[in-house]
């Protein structure tokens, strides 16, 4: 029984050692500094469970500059295989995306995918070349696509792939699809799905820091790595159409506080959505004058308010507000912008609200009080005695003690025009 047990320990012993553990990174959308995060995040937990390689599958319109390089940084300094995975079908590895393919250990796309377009975004409005020199660029401009193509050629001889179509990538924004990417030697593999991929990988040998390592994916165990709450905070806050809500939120909240001072709730959900906003525009790069036109377009709403402008406070405030909004964050800049539908809708409510609802809020604190002691002041009395502290009249159906400067008659008909305490200044109305 014993040499049985141990026959067996001994057949199974190598199933248990040759079980690999892949981790498994999801990175879809723009890339940004969540994103960034994450991948460094990942990259730790797999050195954590001695991973066999990291999986990344990547669909993005591209993104940030900055966090892009951090995420390559991390790429080509791990002790562990990277896998880029263009994935699903119909996704992308635009801009951003395709210096990581470049920059990863292996490069592979599903069918009916595409990348390219990594022209530095700032550039492309000013990209008129009419040589093949580029003498129609600036000296800052020419400063940036260079450098942009050195980084990216030099990945591509990092890792042996064609480094002229990466250059023109860069240069003429070109985009090619996965089956010409494979044909050209731009990307590794083509695969239909994970499973597919995986079954190729295994046997494939990689260089890691001048080291060869063979990679074992044949039953290997996919952990999905999610990211935390800081992570996902982060990606919603630096997302701009939140960055955008969160501004006018703070707006809005300081400015009901100062129109009512003590009111305390619109004033700490003002600042507290300020410091959140702050915190995004800290992170995500945005337009000045942007933010410029929208607090001028607000200023022009609340001016329709107190001035009678005819409306064209308000049009102009509608107009400066809504072309501010769409300013604020550069789509190409950012892989996403600020949804138009979200912009059409703040300017019609702020519209409606500043010139509408603050106008109604204003008239009602203009409007002549009908309650209380301040009622009294402007009423109509009559004299109804006479003594010697003064007369009593009768006003609002009860009788007043009151006082005048001039003699009064019982019967005659009064005003108050101020009030002492509990006895009413009278004075006669001229007929």
């Amino acid at each position: 029984m014993k040499h049985l047990l141990f026959i067996l320990l001994l057949i199974t012993l190598p199933l248990f050692a040759t079980t690999s553990t892949i981790v498994k990174l999801d990175i879809k959308g723009a890339i940004g500094p969540a994103t960034s995060n994450y991948l460094k995040q990942g990259m730790s937990h797999a050195t954590s469970k001695n991973a066999q390689l990291v999986l990344i599958e990547l669909d993005t319109p591209g993104g940030l500059s900055t966090s892009m390089r951090e995420m390559i940084q991390e790429i080509l300094n791990s002790p562990i295989p990277i896998v880029t995975y263009v994935y699903p079908k119909g996704a992308r590895a635009a801009s951003a995306g395709t210096y990581l393919l470049y920059a990863s250990h292996v490069a592979a796309m599903a069918p009916g995918t595409n990348l390219g377009a990594a022209t530095p975004i700032s550039l492309m409005p000013s990209q008129k070349v009419t040589d093949s020199n580029g003498s129609a660029l600036s000296t800052l401009e020419k400063k940036v696509i260079n450098d942009a193509v050195a980084y990216i050629k030099s990945l591509a001889e990092l890792n042996d792939r064609n480094v002229s179509w990466a250059i023109e990538a860069v240069k003429e924004a070109k985009s090619i699809s996965a089956e010409d990417a494979l044909k050209f030697g731009v990307i590794d593999l083509m695969a239909e799905n994970t499973e597919e991929l995986l079954s190729k990988l295994d046997g494939r040998v990689v260089k890691i820091s001048g080291k060869s390592v063979t990679l074992k994916t044949e039953g290997a165990v996919i952990h999905y790595f999610e990211p935390d709450w800081k992570t996902r905070f982060l990606s919603i806050v630096t997302n701009p159409s939140i960055a955008y809500i969160f501004l006018l939120i703070a707006i809005y909240g300081i400015f009901f506080e100062l129109m009512n001072p003590g009111a305390i709730i619109p004033g700490v959900i003002g600042l507290i959505s300020g410091v959140i906003a702050l915190y995004s525009l800290n992170m995500i790069p945005f337009n000045y004058a942007g933010l410029l036109l929208i607090v001028l377009g607000i200023s022009f709403m609340i001016g329709e308010v107190f001035i009678s402008g005819f409306g064209i406070l308000g049009i102009g405030g509608v107009v400066a507000f809504s072309f501010g909004s769409i300013l604020l964050f550069d789509a190409k800049t950012l892989g996403s912008s600020v949804s138009l539908p979200l912009i059409i809708a703040f300017s019609l409510v702020s519209l409606a609200f500043f010139v509408l609802v603050m106008r109604l809020f204003i008239k009602s604190r203009s409007t002549v009080v009908v309650t209380g002691l301040e009622e009294m002041l402007g009423s109509v009395a009559e004299v109804v005695k006479s003594n010697e502290n003064g007369y009593l009249v009768h006003c609002h159906g009860e009788t007043w003690s009151a006082t005048s400067k001039e003699k009064l008659i019982v019967g005659q008909r009064v005003r108050v025009i101020e009030l002492s305490g509990l006895i009413l200044k009278i004075k006669s109305i001229k007929e």
